[in-house]
């Protein structure tokens, strides 16, 4: 039995995620369709709208035949470290494609600039343009001298699964599906349209049913990063110590003790200390770090040790008994700092959830649906 795979965040599941299940079940016809799912704390430090438990609960009834979690420390960072864990985790449960979505579109193309981008050459053009204070994806561009209008949120990425295939000697072929949204537009009103304008139009208030099912606007939370503002605060006005956290650097931790005082909420706070080299994302990254304790030593010393299954239909359940003799465990280890920081992450967002998610995260019983 063959698998594709396919890498998602779920916030909020929409049409467009539909779309993407059954396109993918269209180009590989027949083969378990595997999810890797991101939980609460997400890629660019946004804040999950949907329970972890909802989103899987979502991706079985459009279709996924077995989903798995990614975990929350690798999640939370980089497109690279993000985009690294995900694929190693495919490459365990014998998937031997992926597909994604693309602005581009041109996989040929992603494919030559991971190349390039896996040189020391263009590292060190990179960081060269970097320190003269531009933006990471104009950064990028002008290091390979193409057009920067290649470098978008959905191709950046899939540049990272594809150097990450590389780097690991996966077995992996990656495919893409046309992006129909821009994910920087929020005011895009058709049927498909990016997460980020759905958000943005529920902070305005307004019904977004017709971009989604109505199944999934019942399970939405109304949960963004400021909702942890007091215990951010807490936390950095009391450690001594910011620097002992992943992303923390460059001397940011004493601009974080200077302004923090001075925010009335999260959005202030960001603006308070953001600069070009400290971007939107990469703050709420950071803030996500010291709300969590995560250390900066993290990825030295964690590793995917496990594959933790969060649900699957009979099709999911046949492929998983396929891999009885996997070479990884597929099922939770708590003596892991993965499952460690799994279930603290779990615990911090159930601070300001409405429902009792921490059952779901501590029972390890994957949802079954038949």
């Amino acid at each position: 039995m063959e698998a594709v795979g396919i890498i998602c965040e779920y916030n909020p599941f929409h049409k467009g995620h539909i779309y993407h299940i059954e396109e993918t079940k269209k180009m590989f016809p027949g083969r378990t369709l595997i999810l890797v799912l991101n939980g609460y704390f997400l890629e660019r430090g946004e804040i999950s709208i949907l329970s972890k438990e909802n989103k899987t609960k979502l991706a079985l009834i459009y279709g996924v035949d077995l989903i798995v979690e990614l975990p929350f420390i690798f999640g939370t960072q980089s497109a690279d470290i993000f985009a690294d864990a995900a694929i190693k985790i495919l490459n365990y449960l014998g998937c031997t494609n992926i597909v994604f979505g693309s602005e581009s579109n041109n996989v040929q193309l992603l494919e030559q600039i991971a190349l390039t981008q896996n040189t020391p050459e263009y590292n060190a053009k990179v960081k060269e343009f970097l320190d003269t204070g531009i933006n990471y994806p104009t950064a990028l561009a002008k290091a390979l001298n193409i057009k920067e209008n290649i470098f978008k949120p959905n191709d950046l990425l899939g540049i990272s699964y594809i150097k990450a295939i590389k780097k690991n000697n996966c077995n992996i072929k990656p495919f893409t599906i046309k992006r129909t949204s821009d994910y920087h537009n929020t005011n895009e009103i058709k049927e498909i349209i990016s997460a980020s304008n759905i958000r943005n139009k529920l902070k305005l208030k307004q019904d977004i049913s017709l971009y989604t099912s109505r199944k999934v606007v019942k399970l939405i939370e109304d949960i963004t990063l400021n909702d942890f503002f007091p215990f951010i605060k807490y936390k950095i006005i009391t450690d001594p110590d910011l620097s002992k956290f992943l992303t923390v650097d460059e001397g940011i931790e004493n601009r974080l003790k200077e302004k923090i005082n001075e925010a009335k909420n999260v959005e202030d706070f960001i603006k308070s200390i953001k600069t070009k080299r400290y971007t939107y994302n990469k703050i709420c990254r950071m803030l996500i770090h010291i709300l969590i304790g995560v250390p900066k030593d993290i990825n030295k010393l964690a590793s995917i040790e496990y594959v933790k299954i969060l649900g699957f239909n009979k099709k999911g359940r046949a492929y998983l008994h396929d891999l009885k003799d996997s070479e990884i465990a597929l099922f939770p280890i708590p003596n892991t700092l993965t499952y460690k920081y799994e279930i603290l992450a779990a615990n911090i967002y159930n601070l300001v959830s409405k429902n009792n998610i921490i059952n779901f995260d501590k029972s390890n019983k994957p949802i079954f649906f038949d």
